[in-house]
């Protein structure tokens, strides 16, 4: 299940990016939203030329999954 709800929504590169934006809220410092939101302006702009629709949902799966592990990996309680 998605940290941030609307993920099964998800069907654009912008809602993705949309979507990223806002898990970067959940992180715990102002640091580590400042990575997150840069590596998914770097990751979007390198991928805003891609036009296969497979190709865009792969990328949009794995990007929900990977969000996923990192809002379990930094605010899991310990």
């Amino acid at each position: 299940m998605s940290p941030v709800a609307g993920a099964k929504f998800v069907r654009t590169p912008l809602q993705l990016y949309r979507y990223l934006l806002r898990c970067c809220r959940l992180l715990p410092s102002e640091a580590m939203q400042k990575h997150y939101q840069h590596a998914i302006r770097q990751s979007y702009n390198s991928h805003v030329d891609e036009d296969d629709p497979q190709r865009i949902q792969m990328i949009i799966q794995r990007a929900i999954s990977d969000a996923d592990w990192i809002l379990n990996k930094y605010t899991k309680k310990k």
